[in-house]
């Protein structure tokens, strides 16, 4: 399995930026689907951007998109998330995950992620 550590959350006024990363360790490779999703209090988990280690096919909602981007570094199993023009609706736990090895199909946020890890707060005050 893939073990997974985020960081970089924090609270910002809006209009801010803030970057968000994503160790992985165990066993990973360049193909392996990596996403971000986010969960505010009293909502469901919502996918944000999603992209392979290798750093191709990036994809993003709807609501982040021209705002965020995803990115990587391969050769340190690191997945970053560029946070820019933050809006209070995006104050949310952060949480980075991966694909499980033996899944197959599209690399998007309705992929079976199996690996997840603990999640990085964001807060974004109006």
């Amino acid at each position: 399995r893939v073990q997974l550590v985020e960081s970089g959350g924090g609270s910002v006024q809006v209009g801010g930026s803030l970057r968000l990363s994503c160790a992985a360790s165990g066993d990973t490779y360049s193909d392996m689907c990596v996403g971000w999703f986010r969960q505010a209090p009293g909502k469901e988990r919502e996918g944000v951007a999603t992209t392979y280690l290798g750093g191709f096919d990036r994809a993003y909602s709807d609501s982040v998109k021209g705002r965020f981007a995803i990115t990587t570094d391969y050769a340190n199993n690191a997945v970053y998330l560029q946070m820019n023009s933050l809006e209070p609706e995006d104050t949310a736990m952060y949480y980075c995950a991966a694909r499980g090895r033996d899944s197959v199909g599209d690399c998007d946020t309705g992929a079976a992620f199996a690996d997840w890890g603990q999640g990085t707060q964001v807060t974004v005050s109006s």
